[in-house]
């Protein structure tokens, strides 16, 4: 039985989490090992986010997956036919976890469709020739989708950060047990060389990381300049937004503490909390 996990912000962590099933440690902690919490970036100059210069979902997931001790089999490309026949085959075997697909083509989200590149990441439950279900992170359990539709999101076209549409992860094995406390003192490493700021990556003319980022982004609001994406106001809100387009920039109080060895304090759910069993719809 898979349990849902949602209703808020984290949608590739909770992804993961929910294919990690009763073995994932807390979203927080998830979170933090991708990554996504240690910097900032404005890319070609226009584009906020808040995470590391360089930094997308799919290097964070890779990275989260790695260091709690599991290998999946990623795959990614070929023709929509191709691609449908991959994905449920997949699916055949269990729960897939599938994205980047583009939020304003899933057509049971409100204000659909809208192709604006906002980036996200769902669990796939099943799929045939006339319709998929999915569990989407954002407040959508036991969603349904004509295949035809959801192929159109799955394309991904207006996605820049992967070089092949359809990513779909299958096969979860878990190789070695660590505790979320061994995990993050594992991630540390790589926490660090975000935080300092990696020129290995390729980025667009006159992006910007760190604090150069946040000061380049707070001349732009100061003057009364909208940012490239159309969520961004919505983001400088409210942090921690929908898509992960609508990323964080703090490090989870929670899973601080676990890497501390300190007890977690009660200062509310963990992101992407509460869960709801596959039982009730």
């Amino acid at each position: 039985m898979l349990s849902y996990i949602g209703s808020g912000p984290y949608c590739y962590t909770n992804s993961l989490a929910m294919m990690l099933g009763g073995d994932s440690p807390p979203t927080a902690v998830i979170e933090t090992l991708t990554g996504s919490p240690f910097g900032a970036q404005l890319i070609a100059g226009s584009l906020p986010l808040f995470d590391p210069y360089g930094w997308d979902p799919e290097a964070g997931l890779d990275a989260a997956i790695a260091l709690l001790g599991w290998t999946c089999e990623r795959s990614d490309g070929g023709t929509p036919a191709e691609a449908l026949d991959r994905l449920r085959s997949a699916c055949s075997h269990g729960p897939v976890l599938v994205g980047p697909v583009d939020m304003g083509l899933l057509l049971y989200q409100p204000g659909t469709p809208n192709a604006d590149g906002g980036d996200h990441y769902v669990v796939l439950l099943a799929a045939d020739q006339d319709a998929v279900e999915l569990h989407d992170p954002h407040g959508h359990p036991f969603a349904t989708l004509p295949t035809q539709a959801f192929l159109s999101a799955w394309e991904a076209k207006a996605i820049s950060y992967i070089d092949a549409p359809f990513v779909l992860r299958a096969g979860f094995v878990r190789h070695h047990r660590l505790t979320p406390a061994d995990a993050l003192r594992q991630s540390l490493p790589g926490a660090e060389r975000w935080l300092a700021g990696r020129d290995d990556l390729p980025m667009p003319p006159g992006s910007l990381g760190g604090a150069a980022a946040v000061e380049a982004l707070a001349d732009m609001v100061a003057r009364g300049t909208p940012p490239q994406h159309p969520h961004v106001a919505h983001r400088l809100r409210c942090p921690g937004g929908s898509t992960t387009s609508e990323r964080r920039g703090n490090v989870p109080g929670r899973a601080g503490a676990v890497a501390r060895g300190l007890p977690r304090a009660a200062s509310g759910p963990d992101p992407g909390q509460p869960a709801v069993s596959a039982g009730t719809r």
